[in-house]
């Protein structure tokens, strides 16, 4: 692909976000090609060496705030015509209500998600607390000549914290993974405003 295939590529792609925007990343990954063969590479070795055009986007859009996507798709909505006026009020009843119902129910689910991940922090935290008290428990009985009931708060305090650790990597990986399922989310959201990458 040539530095001119690439900049019309980009272009065509990143429809949907401000002229502005487009025209500073254009001109930054242009410098970058004219940087690399200053250096001596090819044209086309030196856009390849950028990456491919889907991951560019990519890069772009995750960096593109929703609401500037959003600002944008609403500026260059086109008016709509008198008979979809019409349409949009007669059926108010039965579009708006719909519509709040599908809102609450994703940001439910949303919150549902998170909830999720409290609950394995808190688990986590139960197990250190039920650990530590075992432990103290433990040193209270063999203090006071009970040492079978001070064995048994031993063995309890040490399941505790096994299940502690085990709940702590848990609660990391599924945090990690719900921030990594928003992203996606997010950028999907931002592919539709844009009208979608093709190559997706």
């Amino acid at each position: 692909m040539t530095k001119n295939e690439f900049v019309f590529e980009l272009r065509k792609r990143l429809n949907g976000i401000s002229k502005e925007a487009i025209d500073s990343r254009v001109e930054f990954y242009s410098e970058m090609i004219d940087d690399a063969m200053e250096e001596g590479l090819g044209e086309e070795e030196a856009v390849s060496q950028i990456g491919s055009i889907d991951e560019v986007v990519n890069k772009i859009l995750e960096e593109t705030p929703l609401h500037n996507i959003v600002k944008e798709k609403a500026k260059n909505t086109r008016k709509p015509k008198a008979w979809e006026i019409v349409l949009l009020i007669l059926g108010f009843p039965l579009w708006f209500p719909l519509l709040i119902t599908a809102c609450v129910l994703a940001l439910v689910a949303y919150l549902l998600i998170w909830v999720l991940v409290l609950v394995v922090y808190v688990v986590c935290i139960s197990c250190a607390a039920g650990s530590i008290g075992g432990l103290v428990m433990a040193i209270i009985n063999v203090a006071g000549g009970n040492p079978v009931a001070g064995g048994l708060y031993i063995a309890c305090a040490i399941t505790g914290a096994g299940l502690a650790i085990l709940a702590y990597y848990a609660s990391i990986y599924v945090t990690k993974l719900v921030i990594k399922l928003t992203k996606k989310s997010l950028f999907k959201i931002k592919l539709g405003f844009i009208g979608g990458n093709k190559n997706e």
